[in-house]
């Protein structure tokens, strides 16, 4: 039935002011249902009080409201909860909502069912690519989690590649943004991408919004054994694209960088490193390999980890060590999926 309704929250207010253009309605309308949907948590045209009984017939006949809701959690001792949804196909994804200092949370979310980089790091890149989320799936993963309480920020840095469904994840930004909805500035959204470097580019002419990269290694050999992608974009053109990122959008490029036990933490890589990434307006994050059962990656040594960032920060370049969250429960990308689905790989 709702396949042939158009859900609102797949909608940019564009979409929205169009759609309601051809029921005949002015364009401030628009504002009041977001902020009936986004604000106020409205599922029902009915709960819309301020339109008439006539108008919201001519929705309920046209179009739905779209929700999710988890289907399993797991709560962490650290206060990290991880989220399972199940979507209207019966495939699902995951969500986590992180907390952070002085009361606040960030939450991580998903841009597609599985993914098709096959990093060989990564749980998510088990299950290969089922299908890319729509703008609705990924905006309502935010919905279900504001259940739990205010979230500050949000990275689309869950299963899937954001750039690999870009069309779909710009419509989402849109949303996101959106003053009379969920009101997220474009410094606190981040989109993680694993190197596709035309999308890179693409990116940057269409919407703002603050560029995470999965960098990982220093040498093209050690990254296109890590990461796939590496072999059709090598780090010179990822770089390079990440320079001109940084200098279009005016805000520094973070490089995910996972500290891997004996492959990509000596003295040697962050030596590399620190060559690489010269010239390029960026910040360092340093994460420790988050071990999971079937994988032959081990976590790194706390003396590798300090060693690391102690290179990085003595030659002047911003180097963060993400805390890990989680560890007690599937808080790993792909993990809670994994426990409940079996892998295709």
């Amino acid at each position: 039935m709702n396949s042939e309704k158009i859900d609102l929250k797949s909608l940019t207010q564009p979409q929205l002011e169009h759609f309601l253009a051809d029921l005949g309605k002015e364009k401030y309308r628009a504002k009041q249902i977001l902020r009936w949907i986004y604000q106020r948590g409205a599922t029902d045209f009915d709960q819309m009080t301020d339109l008439a009984k006539q108008f919201r017939a001519q929705l309920q006949e046209r179009a739905f409201i779209s929700s999710l809701e988890p289907e399993a959690a797991e709560q962490s001792s650290d206060g990290t909860r991880k989220y399972l949804f199940r979507l209207d196909d019966g495939e699902t994804v995951e969500a986590v909502r992180i907390p952070m200092e002085e009361q606040r949370a960030t939450l991580c979310i998903s841009t597609q069912v599985g993914c098709a980089m096959g990093c060989a790091f990564c749980m998510t890149g088990t299950f290969g690519l089922v299908r890319n989320l729509s703008p609705a799936e990924i905006v309502n993963q935010v919905c279900a989690a504001l259940v739990d309480g205010p979230i500050n920020n949000v990275v689309l840095m869950g299963m899937g590649e954001p750039l690999h469904n870009l069309d779909n994840v710009v419509a989402a930004l849109e949303i996101l943004y959106l003053d009379d909805g969920l009101g997220y500035g474009t410094r606190r959204v981040t989109l993680s991408t694993c190197g596709l470097v035309p999308e890179i580019r693409e990116l940057s002419k269409r919407i703002k919004v603050q560029l995470a990269v999965s960098l990982n290694a220093t040498s093209d050999e050690t990254r296109a054994g890590l990461m796939p992608i590496n072999r059709r974009y090598p780090l010179s053109e990822l770089i390079a694209a990440c320079r001109d990122y940084a200098r279009d959008s005016k805000q520094r490029v973070t490089f995910e960088y996972i500290l891997i036990g004996g492959v990509n933490d000596t003295p040697a890589d962050a030596k590399r490193l620190v060559k690489l990434l010269h010239g390029v307006r960026c910040k360092v994050n340093l994460i420790a390999y988050n071990e999971h059962e079937g994988s032959p990656f081990k976590a790194p040594e706390e003396s590798a980890i300090k060693n690391f960032q102690e290179y990085l920060l003595q030659r002047d370049i911003v180097a963060t060590l993400r805390a890990s969250k989680g560890r007690d429960i599937s808080a790993a990308c792909g993990q809670l999926k994994g426990k409940l689905e079996k892998p295709k790989r």
